[in-house]
Parts: C-alpha cells; sequence; structure tokens
C-alpha cells in the first residue's frame, strides 16, 4: 500500500514548478522591460493640434528619449501638456514597442471680449486662454467683469449654449449688463431680449418662430408673454 502512494508528492511538484517558472519569465519581462532600451521611448507622435506647435507640446511632454516605457509617467506627462493654456485636456499613452502618443483636445472660443490688453478668447466653460484676433463667427462678449468666476459671464455663456443651433451663428455680440438682462445681438441688427437664465429651454423654444416676425426687438424675458417691436 505504501509503495503505491509514494508518486504522489512528484505529481504535486510539477504544478508548482510550472507556476515558479510563469513567474520567472514575467519577472524577467518585466525587469528587461524597466530596465532595458529595448522597450524604450524612440518616437513620439502628435495628434489633435491646430493652434498649439508639436514643438510646444514635445517640450512640455519632457520624455527622454530613450527612456523605457515602463517608466514613462503618462499622467505627469498629460499634466505638463495640460498646462498649456491653449489645451483643454490631452491623452498619453504608450504605444509598444517605442512610441508615446500625444492626443490633444484644444480649447475652442465660445465669446470674445477686448480688455486693455488686446482681445481675449474665452472658452465654453470661462477659461480665457489666449490673447488673438477672434475667428470669424465668435460674437462679442460685453460684461463688467469677465471671468470665469464672474456670474454675469457664466450666465452670457449658459444663453449662448441654450440657443437653438440655427441661431447660435446668427450671433454676434451677447451682453449681460445685469443677471436679468441679457441681450443678443444678431448679424442683421437685431436684438433679442433673453432676460435671465431663467426658463432659457422655454425661451429657445420660442424664440426661432418669434424671430419669423417683422420687428428689430424680440423679447423672450417673459416667454409666456413674447414680445415683438
Amino acid at each position: 500500500m505504501r509503495s503505491g502512494s509514494a508518486p504522489r508528492p512528484s505529481r504535486r511538484r510539477k504544478p508548482l514548478f510550472l507556476t515558479v517558472a510563469v513567474v520567472a519569465v514575467i519577472v524577467a519581462l518585466t525587469a528587461v522591460a524597466w530596465f532595458t532600451p529595448l522597450l524604450s521611448a524612440r518616437a513620439v507622435t502628435v495628434v489633435g493640434n491646430a493652434g498649439v506647435t508639436s514643438e510646444e507640446i514635445l517640450a512640455a511632454l519632457d520624455v527622454p528619449t530613450g527612456q523605457p516605457l515602463l517608466r514613462v509617467d503618462t499622467g505627469a506627462a498629460a499634466d505638463r501638456v495640460a498646462s498649456i493654456a491653449k489645451v483643454d485636456h490631452v491623452r498619453v499613452e504608450r504605444k509598444y514597442p517605442s512610441t508615446i502618443r500625444v492626443t490633444v483636445v484644444e480649447r475652442t472660443p465660445a465669446v470674445y471680449y477686448d480688455a486693455p490688453e488686446g482681445t481675449h478668447l474665452m472658452d465654453a466653460s470661462g477659461v480665457a486662454y489666449a490673447i488673438e484676433p477672434p475667428p470669424p463667427g465668435v460674437p462679442r462678449l460685453t460684461v463688467a467683469t469677465p471671468a470665469r468666476d464672474d456670474a454675469a459671464t457664466t450666465d452670457a455663456l449658459t444663453t449662448l449654449a441654450s440657443l437653438p443651433p440655427l441661431l447660435r451663428p446668427q450671433v454676434t455680440e451677447v451682453s449681460a449688463p445685469s443677471l436679468s438682462d441679457i441681450r443678443l445681438t444678431l448679424t442683421d441688427g437685431r436684438q433679442v431680449l433673453w432676460g435671465s437664465v431663467d426658463e432659457s429651454e422655454q425661451k429657445a423654444a420660442i424664440v426661432g418662430p418669434l424671430l419669423g416676425q417683422p420687428g428689430q426687438v424680440f423679447d423672450v424675458s417673459s416667454p409666456d408673454l413674447p414680445t415683438v417691436r
């Protein structure tokens, strides 16, 4: 009986040996990837940029050529590129065997405003990110203190975002002398008195048909009683 049970320990040792061998291979491959230039950053591709040069992005990325890909901190690299004012967000990826891929999404102007130092471009979230001439079709923002944390700026941007798609390109200026007096000027000189951001969905639904009527001033500040004059 004892002689028949003797082979059992060797059968148990075989799976253990295979497990140890697999772990050893994984450790060896990881060491190769971590410490040797075999899988190192030898190329960087940048996509999605237009207003920011690839050279500026590469400088901010700051990934040394030849650094093993596993040792590249993609999160920190992405944060450095995202610190560029015109960059909204960015993704940095390892592409084996030897490439870093940077995908950039740039900020797009929702409005512009004039200041003593020049014309500022501002995106839909209220970030002023560049001083340069606005692209065609971008409306002027007229508020007392344009800024991301300014309530009038926020409400003016919210109003623009709520407009029907066909109306939005016709707006040349959005002004907010007060939070209850948001006004839109259209390309043909007509004005839309929006009032506050309250009930913007209802105002957006009626402003299109209302603009089909003759007149110069279209008041939807009280959407239940819109007027034209």
